[in-house]
């Protein structure tokens, strides 16, 4: 089989129905008699509700009703019918469930009205009286509260103490010892969340929503609503964006799948951009690193501990201080992760979920540690490279971080870089270089993909995963069309429908590793039962061994002899098939279980700053990214230019503010949510530093998701101490802060 399209700069094969309007995302698919719910929410952190009036809400011509807690149907009771796929231990939430309070921006009603406008209207009038209690939402002062929580499915435990950190640190020449701090930060995606949930006539439903995961909705909805939801389906073609905001269900999926049922009509609930700020959230956190060096850089003893926030009512947690125990070779760390309950909803995964704030706090301790040693940061990591996984005391699968560093800082031209701070000058503005490096675990989960090959030579391939925005579609046909040798317009890929083959949600930048694992393997049965009736069709290729034969723009052919030749089309017109069929699973090889996956990074940073201002731009990136096979480039290149794009605004911008009098998120909207616009983004140039991995998955490819993000703030944050003098160790970096530090 010769390989055609996996490697190539192929545009998005649904591209065209994007720029087109062709594309309906969950809000708007086109349905008969629809009617549109309105959420109220909370106005409160936590309490009681004490009376709902909606009366007002009501008497207008066209409401259809108000549901509450008082008159919403009856749902299921024990936690674990609420439970979905990701959720953490605890007790999910349940909207409309009781009169209980939880956090600020919890949705309490949903008006049902004929229009999107009169709902909203309708919403305005609903008076709700609340039994205030006290609540707490500031980290800071709950951290003293904290506890380790309960183990989350999926997430690996903290690993134990190994060596002896406390001799080390006794011993060491060279310390450093320093808190680090981050704030809650919202996901933010194009698209708002939605739900159209569209009712037969004989009550069934099809629901159209905004998710990462249409079968873990599915069986969401399933076990909430028992048998009330009998032949539902959950469909989302086209996501605009979710970045773990869509890993679990959220309340507006529940919210139109019950408004549908209690009015017995098609019903859309569509949440607002401030909405969104009542849904999950990456969470606040503090940090402190200490390392213990000897004076030639080498460390001798690491401990990274983490305090984040979670709810009251499940124990969310996230890998935070495990890449400090994988990274570097030290044989003496101590890690620790612990939360502190808030009166705020569940905090949830988000673009690199641990990595990007337990990297940040690690990759500036190193640079910090670097400046006191006065050995230049890249050499800094390079005598402590880990040439083995230091958690899990496994080799891995392939690791070219050492090419990144020399790569990136090659092309960015780190020698050039003078090592004392505020040395470097644009003109009157400072300048600054920083670094850092990044690893993300290349992750594989079972999936299964089906291929349908019909006689005139066109495929469709499905599987119930899910594009938000990364190339789904686009790299799933490539590996289709080189797998089956048909030309690319000849495969068609589909997603996004709970009733395909069974599919993983799509996170933790393991869909193409999972799913095309899945579409390739699917493929091959369905190329392996052609070569079995092109043997019967065609005694030419008879003789032909199986690693001689080539699939090519739609025909069999020998290697070696191009005239011994069958088309697809006369292998199933001559064996009398309309189709070639096959679903496959496919999961990750025993081999795994011996090595550790994952993908690595190295990101320099250019900043300037104005010395009278204290404002920050960032004037240039280079990203050198260690992925494995790369499937596409120019797919690829825009996910880790998405990353690096979101870890400008992690370092300088973003920032969820409480006011802890009323604890509610109070820049709830686009205008004072800052995240990077065209002004703030210049060169960026992404690096693939080629790696062969035959362990990691079929396909020798890692996810890009996370492993684009990871490193980027922190580089920022060390451009910024070159370029100033000045640590600045919370994030996000204001020019408040860069003047107030001395």
């Amino acid at each position: 089989m010769t390989t055609t399209y996996i490697g190539q700069p192929i545009s998005r094969v649904d591209g065209r129905a994007k720029v087109t309007g062709e594309a309906e995302y969950a809000a708007e698919h086109a349905v008969p008699g629809l009617t549109y719910g309105y959420v109220v929410s909370s106005a409160v952190a936590k309490g009681k509700i004490r009376r709902i009036d909606a009366a007002d809400a009501l008497n207008l011509p066209g409401v259809v009703d108000v549901l509450t807690h008082e008159n919403a149907p009856r749902l299921a009771q024990s936690d674990s019918s609420y439970a979905d796929e990701l959720a953490s231990p605890g007790s999910p939430f349940r909207p409309l469930h009781d009169d209980e309070i939880k956090f600020s921006a919890q949705p309490i009603a949903v008006v049902v009205a004929e229009t999107f406008e009169l709902a909203r209207y309708a919403a305005s009038l609903v008076r709700v009286e609340y039994d205030r209690q006290p609540h707490a939402t500031d980290l800071e002062v709950e951290r003293t509260r904290a506890y380790e929580p309960k183990q989350r499915a999926l997430i690996p435990l903290v690993p134990k103490p190994r060596g002896d950190t406390a001799k080390a640190f006794a011993s060491a020449p060279v310390q450093i010892d320093v808190e680090y701090r981050a704030p809650a930060e919202h996901h933010n995606p194009m698209e708002l969340f939605a739900t159209t949930a569209m009712r037969d006539e004989d009550g069934t439903l099809t629901v159209f929503d905004k998710t990462q995961g249409v079968q873990n909705v599915e069986s969401y909805l399933c076990n909430v609503f028992g048998d009330a939801s009998t032949g539902l389906r959950v469909v989302a073609p086209f996501v605009g964006g979710a970045f773990g905001s869509g890993l679990r269900p959220q309340y507006q999926v529940l919210l139109a799948v019950l408004a549908a049922h209690a009015v017995k009509r098609s019903v859309r609930v569509s949440l607002t951009r401030q909405q969104m700020f009542g849904l999950t959230h990456r969470p606040a956190c503090w940090q402190r690193v200490a390392l213990a060096a000897a004076a030639d850089g080498k460390l001798e003893g690491i401990v990274h501990e983490t305090v984040a926030e979670t709810s009251r009512f499940e124990d969310y947690s996230e890998p935070t201080v495990h890449w400090s125990g994988l990274l570097y070779q030290c044989d003496n760390v101590t890690l620790d992760h612990k939360v502190a309950q808030l009166d705020v909803n569940t905090p949830g995964d988000m673009r690199a979920p641990g990595a990007a704030w337990g990297l940040y706090a690690l990759e500036c301790a190193m640079d910090e540690l670097a400046d006191k040693l006065r050995i230049d940061p890249v050499e800094l990591r390079l005598r402590n490279y880990a040439e083995k996984d230091q958690n899990d005391r496994l080799p891995f699968s392939s690791k070219a971080l050492r090419e990144c560093y020399r790569q990136g800082e090659e092309r960015f031209g780190w020698a050039r870089r003078v090592r004392e701070p505020r040395s470097m000058r644009d003109g009157d503005t400072l300048m600054g270089w920083g670094m850092a490096g990044g690893v993300w675990e290349a992750l594989q989960t079972e999936a299964s993909a089906k291929c349908v090959l019909t006689a005139d030579s066109k495929a469709t391939v499905s599987s119930a995963t899910e594009d938000i925005g990364t190339g789904t579609y686009t790299i799933m046909t490539q590996i289709a069309a080189d797998a089956l040798g048909l030309p690319l317009e000849s495969v068609t890929f589909k997603l996004g429908d709970s009733a395909f083959s069974k599919a993983p949600v799509e996170g933790g930048s393991s869909t193409a590793s999972s799913v095309g694992s899945a579409v390739k393997a699917a493929c091959e049965n369905v190329r392996e039962q052609l070569i079995a009736l092109a043997r019967k069709s065609d005694t030419s290729l008879g003789d032909v061994a199986a690693e001689d034969i080539i699939f090519a723009d739609g025909q069999i052919h020998s290697r070696s002899d191009r005239s011994r030749a069958i088309t697809v089309a006369d292998i199933m017109r001559r064996e009398n098939r309309d189709v070639i069929e096959a679903e496959v699973p496919a999961a990750a090889s025993s081999k795994r279980s011996e090595y550790s996956c994952y993908a690595h990074s190295a990101v320099f940073a250019d900043v300037r700053v104005d010395p009278d201002l204290g404002s920050i731009q960032v004037a240039r990136l280079v990203s050198a990214v260690a992925a494995g096979r790369i499937i596409n480039p120019k797919t690829a290149r825009s996910q880790v230019v998405g990353g690096a794009v979101w870890g400008i605004g992690m370092a300088l911008e973003e920032e969820s503010v409480i006011d802890q009098q009323f604890g509610r998120f109070i820049n709830h909207n686009l205008a004072e949510y800052h995240v990077p616009v065209h002004a703030d983004v210049h060169d960026i140039e992404v690096i693939f530093v080629e790696e062969h991995d035959e362990v990691v998955n079929p396909l020798g490819a890692k996810g890009l998701g996370e492993i684009g993000i990871v490193g980027v703030a922190a580089a920022i944050a060390n451009a910024v101490f070159h370029a100033t003098g000045r640590r600045i160790r919370e994030l996000p970096i204001t020019l408040d802060k860069v003047f107030a530090v001395h």
